[in-house]
């Protein structure tokens, strides 16, 4: 099916406002790099979401699901198909008692800050996180002892066929950035959060003084997708890679960053193929030097 055809079509699903044609990725990773999407989407609505999925799959058409591109790398020559992003644009929120639910594309710094307004604490870890909540829960995001996991009592996920169906904690097979999505094709919809009830002061103060080691000590200021590795067992990335004397080691406007080696930045005009080199060196480099493989925690999509 020609793309005008399928866009022709999917405008009698989905509002016109909510399409992008040739839509350039770099503008929706943080690490401001990624070639066009032949068709980007902006859902607001579970009902919308279902008609994509129905229709993708019908026709055979390739679907991504993304959220607010904070852990992703998309290539140089982009995506063919269709791009689902749930984020700001799917975004409700409901708080009762210590329970929060919310939709998958809420900001989780947004959610964070809903649970302070509200006097609960468990997401305190969170405050700093820069993606969505779907994604944070996809990939068990965590930092300072706390992580998702924790916090997690139901998520409702729809599958690429279209249905609807809650699964409980047990469920999600939760390990160290890993859960059960990552393995399954299911898309995210809304998920319920149980926490306890706290001090107001007391959480706003702990939420400050994460955000202030995180200032300290991640590069805030430059583009990346965050922490570029996993933490192999008994080890840090980030202390290995310092260690290999990788800090500052650079492949075109991707660079090993010299305030945190865990983290691979753009300085401006990196390409997704700087940044897989730059990965792809770093750990050789590392092996070679400690025989430890590390595993790139960042996602990637599209063609090279």
């Amino acid at each position: 099916m020609q793309i005008s055809t399928v866009v022709n079509e999917i405008k009698k699903i989905i509002p016109e406002d909510k399409i992008r044609l040739n839509e350039p990725m770099k503008l929706h990773t943080s690490f401001r790099i990624g070639g066009p999407a032949d068709i980007l989407l902006l859902p607001t609505e579970v009902s919308e979401i279902r008609n994509v999925v129905i229709f993708c799959r019908k026709h055979d058409i390739p679907l991504y699901v993304i959220g607010n591109g904070s852990n992703l790398l998309i290539r140089d020559k982009g995506i063919r198909g269709i791009v689902l992003k749930i984020s700001q644009n799917f975004n409700d929120i409901e708080v009762k008692d210590n329970f929060i639910k919310a939709k998958s594309g809420t900001l989780v710094t947004v959610l964070s800050k809903t649970a302070l307004e509200n006097h609960l604490k468990g997401l305190e870890f969170a405050s700093g996180i820069p993606g969505t909540l779907g994604g944070a829960i996809a990939m068990n995001a965590g930092a300072y002892d706390g992580e998702f996991s924790k916090i997690i009592e139901k998520v409702t996920v729809m599958d690429f066929e279209g249905n609807i169906r809650d699964l409980i904690k047990e469920e999600l097979e939760f390990d160290y950035r890993w859960s059960v999505f990552q393995e399954k094709n299911l898309i995210i919809l809304e998920a319920l959060i149980k926490l306890e009830k706290g001090n107001y002061d007391e959480i706003k103060s702990k939420m400050e003084e994460y955000s202030a080691r995180r200032k300290e000590k991640q590069p805030l200021n430059l583009p990346s997708a965050g922490s570029t590795f996993k933490r192999p067992k008994g080890h840090f990335a980030g202390t290995l890679i310092e260690k290999a004397g990788l800090k500052g080691t650079r492949i075109g406007d991707a660079a090993v960053s010299e305030l945190h080696a865990g983290f691979i930045v753009n300085l401006g005009n990196a390409t997704a193929c700087d940044v897989e080199r730059l990965i792809e060196y770093v750990q050789k480099k590392v092996y070679e030097k400690f025989q430890i493989w590390l595993e790139p925690e960042v996602k990637i999509l599209g063609e090279k």
